[in-house]
């Protein structure tokens, strides 16, 4: 027996349903810029990625600023857009080598290891080419180990971008000095579409020319068969 109570029951929850399925789906963003060459951060996925040649080499989970994004001095938040590789410190020290102001100590710690919050492993310092992130390299702001791999994945730095002590080393040798580093609010899928898109539209615009020249040569072709018919 249909029962209107019953009706009104379900119809609300699906449609609570469909408001808590929505709302687990992470808004993304437009790729600020197109990265053929270099690394992507996601602050969306919490990944950073190594692009060579237009293709991922490696994918890493990463921590950006639990304060959120900008480059204010004191904010203790990471800064969006566009930067390069700077420097590359600690090539060659153990894994859990501390740092004190970018310099070894000589103590190396494990990973999660209580009460502790240093940098360790390797630093790779960015230096920004915006104005959006013009304070970035004297803020300090470095790609670089952390004790606290628990929270890698979520934001947990104070400004810098994270990572484990294995990842970290292994995309310290992945890395060069100059690299463009980018990093962006929207996914790492996001900007890859956007490089491909990039690729394609070049592709088109070589292809265009070649449309163009093809026509004229046959345009000579008709006038040389006129001119040897009157001759």
């Amino acid at each position: 027996m249909f029962s209107p109570a019953r009706f009104i029951i379900s119809l609300l929850a699906i449609v609570a349903l469909g408001s808590c399925i929505s709302c687990s789906v992470k808004k993304d963003y437009a790729a600020t810029r197109v990265v053929n060459d270099g690394v992507v951060i996601s602050v969306r996925d919490q990944q950073l990625a190594v692009v060579r040649s237009g293709k991922i080499v490696k994918k890493f989970p990463v921590s950006t600023s639990k304060f959120g994004l900008g480059d204010t001095k004191g904010s203790y938040k990471t800064p969006v857009g566009t930067h390069t590789i700077a420097k590359k410190i600690g090539e060659r020290q153990p894994k859990g080598m501390v740092f004190k102001s970018r310099k070894p100590t000589g103590e190396t710690i494990a990973p999660d290891s209580p009460g502790r919050d240093p940098i360790v492993s390797r630093i790779l310092w960015l230096r920004g080419h915006e104005n959006q992130n013009r304070n970035a390299f004297s803020r300090l702001i470095y790609i670089h180990g952390t004790a606290e791999e628990r929270l890698i994945g979520q934001p947990a730095s104070y400004g810098c971008i994270r990572m484990k002590s294995d990842d970290v080393c292994e995309a310290f040798d992945l890395m060069r000095k100059g690299d463009l580093v980018v990093i962006e609010r929207c996914s790492i899928n996001r900007s890859m579409e956007a490089l491909h898109n990039s690729i394609k539209g070049e592709e088109i615009l070589k292809e265009q020319p070649t449309k163009a020249t093809a026509k004229t040569s046959s345009k000579k072709q008709s006038r040389n068969k006129n001119e040897l018919k009157e001759v």
